[in-house]
């Protein structure tokens, strides 16, 4: 199986700052996108799902880079739902 694979999203003219902007993929191919250190965003199969911004100026930039449509954004409880049903279905398939 092979390994996760991580790379940095967004426009960060300095890459010290690129830690923040952290997107995994697992051995699925599935995405995962974190702004510090919470997941703001995933891909599972052909699913995508980004959260509302909660948190601030900095977080928004980082939505933003990942996708700005705010009209596909969820609230927390829908977001941690889907992310739920869809772990849970990988793990059954």
């Amino acid at each position: 199986m092979e390994r996760p694979d991580f790379y940095n999203y967004g426009f960060y003219e300095n890459s010290n700052y690129g830690v923040h902007t952290l997107c995994f993929r697992d051995a699925y191919g599935d995405r995962f996108w974190y702004s510090y250190e919470t997941l703001v965003a995933f891909q599972i199969g052909r699913e995508f799902h980004i959260t509302k911004n909660y948190w601030g100026t900095t977080t928004g930039k980082h939505l933003n880079w990942i996708n700005d449509n705010k009209d596909i954004r969820e609230d927390a409880e829908t977001f941690s739902a889907n992310y739920e049903r869809l772990i849970a279905g990988r793990k059954t398939a």
